[in-house]
C-alpha cells in the first residue's frame, strides 16, 4: 500500500458516460462475470468487520453485472451509474433476474443519489461498491460523499480486472503478449486517459481518504484491505477461450479503444480498424506456430485487485 500517491488532476470521464443503450447491452455481453470468490471476499470482509447487510449502492454500475451478483445478500440495492444508456441496459437486463430489490437510477459518484427522488439518507448505506469504475471518479468528492452516505461499520469495497495473461499453452504466447504491447503503445497511448493508467498500475495510484488535501477522517488508514489475484487465480468466472471474432468484440469494448474509434471513423470494420490490426497480427503469430486456419484460439487468465476501506 502507498499512502505517497500522486494525486492526479480529475478528468471527467466521456467515453462510457455517452453510451447508448445498445453500447451498454454491448459492454455487458462481452466484459465476463467475475469470480464468485470475489464476492465472497467482499462479503466476508464486510461480515467480519462488522458491517451490515440491509443496503448496498453499486457505483458506475454500468449493466449491473455486479450489482445483481451481490444483491442477494442486501435488502435493498441502488445501481447508479452517469449514463442513461447505461442505466437502460441494467434495467433491460434486470428483467432477466430473480431479483425484485434492485433500482437502477442515473446519478454520479459525487451525488450518491442525492439527486434521487427521494435522495438515499444519509447514514443509512452498509456497502459502497465499484467495479472497474472508480478510476473516472472526482476522488475527493467520492470519498466525501462515502463519509456522508454510510453508516459507521460501513465499507467501501473497490475492484478492477488488471491487464490479462495469456495461457502458456497458447502458442506463441511470449510473441503475443509483446505484439499487444505494442500494438497498445503505436496506436492506444495517446488515447490512455489518467483513469486507464490507474487501472494498468493495479490501483496502487488510487487516490484514498487520508491523502486528498483535505483528508477524509471517517475513513482510517489502518482500516484499508488490499488482495491482489495474479497469475494462477481467477478473477473472472470462467478462464477466457477467444477466438478472433470474440476478440475483436471484447478489445472494442474498451475505452482508449472507443476514443481511437471515434478520432478514427471511417476504419471502422475496414482492415484499418485498431481492433482488427491486432487480429491480424495474433492471427498471424498463431500461423507461424502452425496452428491451421480457422481454428484460431487464444487462452487466458485472469488477475485483478480488491480494495476495501471501513468507516469508523
Amino acid at each position: 500500500m502507498s499512502s505517497t500517491a500522486p494525486i492526479t488532476p480529475h478528468v471527467q470521464e466521456k467515453t462510457f458516460s455517452a453510451y447508448s443503450e445498445a453500447q451498454g447491452e454491448t459492454y455487458s455481453k462481452f466484459r465476463p462475470e467475475y469470480h464468485p470468490d470475489l464476492y465472497e471476499t467482499i462479503v466476508n470482509h464486510h461480515t467480519s468487520t462488522g458491517g451490515a447487510f440491509d443496503t448496498l449502492i453499486d457505483l458506475g454500475c454500468g449493466p449491473g453485472t455486479a450489482t445483481h451478483a451481490l444483491a442477494p445478500k442486501f435488502t435493498q440495492v441502488f445501481g447508479l451509474d452517469p449514463s442513461p444508456g447505461m442505466i437502460s441496459a441494467a434495467r433491460a437486463q434486470s428483467a432477466n433476474k430473480p431479483t425484485d430489490n434492485v433500482r437502477f437510477e442515473v446519478s454520479t459518484a459525487e451525488d450518491m443519489g442525492r439527486n434521487l427522488s427521494p435522495p438515499i439518507e444519509e447514514n443509512s448505506v452498509d456497502l459502497i461498491t465499484s467495479a472497474n469504475a472508480v478510476h473516472w471518479f472526482d476522488m475527493p468528492k467520492f470519498w466525501a460523499a462515502a463519509a456522508r452516505i454510510l453508516k459507521p461499520k460501513g465499507t467501501v469495497a473497490l475492484w478492477t480486472p488488471g491487464r490479462p495473461l495469456l495461457s502458456s499453452s497458447t502458442p506463441n504466447s511470449d510473441k503475443i503478449e509483446a505484439a499487444i504491447a505494442e500494438w497498445e503503445k503505436e496506436y492506444l497511448a495517446p488515447f490512455h486517459e489518467p483513469g486507464n493508467i490507474i487501472v494498468r498500475n493495479g490501483y496502487v495510484d488510487l487516490v484514498l481518504p487520508w491523502m486528498v488535501d483535505e483528508p477524509v477522517t471517517a475513513f482510517e488508514e489502518a482500516s484499508f484491505f488490499r488482495k491482489n489475484w495474479g497469475a494462477g487465480e481467477e478473477f473472472f468466472a470462467v478462464r477466457p477461450v477467444v477466438g478472433m471474432e470474440q476478440l475483436e468484440k471484447m478489445i472494442a469494448v474498451g475505452s482508449p479503444v472507443t476514443r481511437w474509434r471515434e478520432a478514427n471513423p471511417d476504419t471502422m470494420g475496414t482492415e484499418k480498424d485498431v481492433v482488427r490490426i491486432i487480429r491480424r497480427r495474433v492471427e498471424a503469430l498463431l500461423h507461424e506456430a502452425g496452428v491451421e486456419k480457422g481454428k484460431e484460439v487464444i487462452r487466458g487468465s485472469s488477475r485483478g485487485v480488491l480494495l476495501m476501506i471501513k468507516k469508523n
